[in-house]
């Protein structure tokens, strides 16, 4: 369906205000799920990204590589044991993590925001040792938690007029490498940098009241709700961890927080930019 260019301006003057609300501010997108699993989702991904940055918000970018690094894994049959539903991390695979994240997954993400018309650097929690990190588990191996986490960084890109692209990997005072979920990663920086939003993309439209039915929506959350929506099991498995870390990033002094289906069509700009939410917000 064609858009008249009546149309066209009514959508700008709608996104007019919340332009200027966030004009200048702070945004922490955490890139994944959908929104990873074609070069198709990622261009779009990242044109919005850009959009972003073109209208005054700074942005800085978090991701994980749990696709690639399995792929990676699995050619160079490399094993890895699953304890309590994560995957313990040797030496090896903590290697070929490395690899994946910080090699393969930031620096395509950094070219792509390049040949889309803005500037970026990659970053990962070892540079710098911007996050310091402490195992998750003794028996978890290599798989970590976040202790600290240095910002100057990511401030003096962002003042730079660069995209910070962040991988989720830190380390501790000894050198060793740890991988750290990138959720976990996305809202501690988010609120060390009392980011104005935090936007993490998965692979659902947020919280559902009913996981089969999407028109079950959980539109809006207030923090004090969540241990109530657990127990009800209106939340359940990896979105007790992904809402977690909403509530975190909400207590260290984020404004808002959402969780989008990274697979939706420009499921960003429509959150931020339109009086039409389609995720799910923490406040």
């Amino acid at each position: 369906m064609k858009i008249s260019n009546e149309e066209k301006a009514g959508i700008l003057v709608e996104a007019l205000p919340y332009i200027q609300k966030y004009y200048n501010q702070i945004v922490v997108i955490k890139y994944g799920g959908k929104a990873m699993t074609s070069q198709e989702s990622q261009r779009r991904v990242i044109k919005d990204l850009v959009l972003l940055k073109q209208i005054g918000i700074k942005v800085v970018l978090v991701h994980g590589a749990e696709i690639e690094t399995a792929k990676m894994l699995d050619k160079m049959n490399i094993e890895c044991q699953v304890v309590d539903g994560i995957q313990k991390l040797d030496n090896d695979a903590i290697s070929v993590v490395q690899m994946a994240l910080a090699g393969k997954v930031n620096k395509d993400l950094v070219n792509l925001i390049q040949i889309s018309g803005a500037n970026a650097i990659g970053l990962c929690g070892i540079d710098g040792h911007m996050i310091k990190a402490k195992p998750l588990s003794c028996k978890l191996g290599f798989q970590g938690d976040i202790e600290s986490v240095d910002t100057k960084q990511i401030i003096s890109a962002l003042d730079a007029g660069l995209i910070p692209v962040i991988g989720s990997l830190g380390c501790d005072s000894q050198g060793n490498i740890y991988n750290i979920n990138a959720d976990t990663v996305a809202a501690r920086i988010s609120g060390e940098l009392k980011a104005i939003s935090l936007i993490v993309m998965g692979d659902t439209k947020g919280i559902l009241k009913d996981k089969n039915d999407n028109e079950s929506l959980v539109t809006q959350i207030s923090v004090s709700e969540v241990p109530q929506l657990i127990k009800e099991k209106v939340m359940s498995g990896d979105m007790i961890a992904k809402a977690a870390c909403c509530v975190e990033a909400i207590r260290r002094g984020v404004q808002k927080v959402f969780i989008l289906d990274g697979g939706q069509s420009h499921a960003i700009l429509v959150e931020i930019l339109s009086d039409k939410g389609i995720g799910t917000m923490f406040v």
